[in-house]
């Protein structure tokens, strides 16, 4: 089974911090494009890169714009971007990350939800017992999706466990998680809902009412945008300024020499020593629902 290894270069908690990913030979890889969806061919097991663990709040994500699509913190006018601690959560609920080899293409309007996609890998809400780490890549079964609309755009969050979870042989399916983890699921609604208030921006909007979508829609669903990055990886989907450089995948015209992506790593400084996280962060923001 596929391992991989993290190398953080600069600054912990700066605007240079990144996280490069590579593989179990040691050399460098894009944690988009080169991990696979699937651990084990032919089986509904999917990869997932855990950006953010569990009850942290620094926003961080696959750059997909970077080569080597490090992981890094997402920046808004020009400060590092931190989710706020919406009362009665603190920071995200779940693991959450990306699945590998996805895009939710913004050229494309998707069917069920009338909207063009984000421009992203699509989002996995983990929810099991373990608090991951960051860069983690753990195998997930999928258990259904919710159909977020963030400023206009289709933003699917599938939900899934680490099949290495002590519980997950009982999730099977997305009303297990209704049956054993009674409010997770609204919770996630309310989360996803709520989290842009702070930042003086409306309450997002879902599609389907914010009624979760099963198993095996939401498995179709990673599919078609497992095919839509197999046409941006192929070059017959212009991605814009998404950077599909990658070291692995042989078929592409993206692929680049280790002697390359060992550059584009040496270009950003080594680790130092993290910056202090503001306190703020830790704040709790109240405010009366709609």
């Amino acid at each position: 089974m596929a391992s991989y290894s993290l190398e953080e270069r600069a600054t912990p908690n700066s605007l240079e911090y990144r996280v490069f990913f590579k593989n179990d030979k040691g050399h460098y890889i894009s944690p988009f494009h080169d991990i696979p969806i699937y651990p084990v061919a032919g089986k509904n097991v999917f990869n997932m890169v855990v950006e953010v663990p569990r009850w942290t709040n620094a926003k961080m994500e696959i750059a997909t714009k970077d080569p080597l699509n490090p992981i890094k913190q997402d920046v808004k006018k020009g400060q590092l971007r931190y989710v706020a601690n919406v009362f009665p959560h603190k920071g995200y609920i779940w693991n959450y990350g990306a699945i590998p080899q996805t895009w939710e293409n913004p050229g494309h309007k998707d069917e069920n939800t009338g909207y063009y996609g984000d421009n992203d890998p699509i989002d996995v809400c983990e929810i099991g017992s373990k608090v991951c780490s960051r860069g983690e890549v753990v195998k997930v079964k999928v258990l259904g999706t919710l159909a977020l609309i963030d400023e206009g755009e289709t933003d699917w969050k599938v939900i899934a466990i680490n099949i290495e979870d002590p519980e997950a042989a009982s999730y099977n399916n997305i009303d297990d998680v209704r049956k054993i983890k009674p409010g997770y699921l609204e919770a996630t609604v309310d989360w996803f809902r709520r989290y842009k208030v702070p930042d003086g921006k409306p309450e997002n909007q879902f599609a389907f009412n914010g009624e979760f979508k099963d198993k095996d829609f939401a498995i179709n669903i990673i599919k078609s945008t497992h095919e839509h990055w197999t046409a941006l990886i192929s070059k017959k989907t212009d991605g814009g300024e998404i950077n599909c450089a990658n070291t692995t995948v042989s078929d592409s015209a993206f692929c680049i020499s280790q002697e390359s992506a060992k550059a584009t790593v040496e270009a950003v400084p080594p680790c130092g020593t993290p910056n202090t996280i503001p306190s703020e962060v830790d704040k709790w923001f109240y405010y009366q629902k709609n």
